[in-house]
C-alpha cells in the first residue's frame, strides 16, 4: 500500500470513527438499552473516566463568517470504558444521562471490534439513522406544506 492509499485509508477510517461517535451521542436512552438487551454475549466492562458531567462553553459566528463569540454554556456528559480485550471506549452526549453516556462509550468500544462491529451497526447505528431521516423528513414536510411562493406580475409600459 503506497502513502496515499494509506492517507485515504486513514481519512475514510476518521469519517466512520466521527459518523459513529455523532450517531452514538444523537442515541435515545431506549435504543441504546433495547440494544444492550439484544446482546446475547455481554462483555466485562472496567470504567476508565466517569460518566461525568460538567459544562462546555458554546461559540457562535453571525452569518457564518462573522467573528466568533461566545454564546453560553451547555450540560455535557462524558465517559470512557475498557472492555476485557483492552479495547476503550468514548461516548459524549448532551444532557445529564450518565447511564445513555455510558451504554454509548461501551457500543463505541464494540464498534472497534471486529467481532461486534455489525452488531453495533445493525443494531443500533442503521436504526438512529433512520430516526433522524424520518425526523428530517417530517420537519421538511412540515415546511413545504407553509411555504408560500411569491412572485411580480409586470405591467406594461406606461
Amino acid at each position: 500500500m503506497n502513502s496515499a492509499q494509506r492517507q485515504e485509508a486513514a481519512a475514510q477510517e476518521r469519517r466512520e470513527r466521527k459518523r459513529t461517535a455523532d450517531l452514538l451521542a444523537r442515541a435515545e436512552r431506549d435504543e441504546l438499552d433495547a440494544a444492550w438487551e439484544a446482546l446475547s454475549d455481554k462483555p466485562a466492562i472496567q470504567p476508565v473516566r466517569g460518566p461525568e458531567t460538567g459544562l462546555v462553553m458554546v461559540r457562535g459566528r453571525i452569518g457564518g463568517g462573522g467573528s466568533p463569540f461566545n454564546l453560553g454554556e451547555v450540560t455535557v456528559t462524558r465517559a470512557t470504558i475498557r472492555l476485557a480485550s483492552g479495547t476503550v471506549g468514548h461516548a459524549h452526549a448532551l444532557g445529564t444521562d450518565r447511564e445513555k453516556v455510558r451504554l454509548a462509550a461501551i457500543f463505541d468500544a464494540l464498534w472497534h471490534q471486529p467481532a461486534t462491529k455489525d452488531f453495533v451497526e445493525k443494531a443500533i447505528l442503521l436504526p438512529i439513522t433512520e430516526r433522524i431521516a424520518g425526523r428530517d423528513r417530517q420537519r421538511a414536510e412540515e415546511t413545504a406544506a407553509t411555504r408560500v411562493d411569491f412572485f411580480t406580475m409586470v405591467r406594461g409600459e406606461d
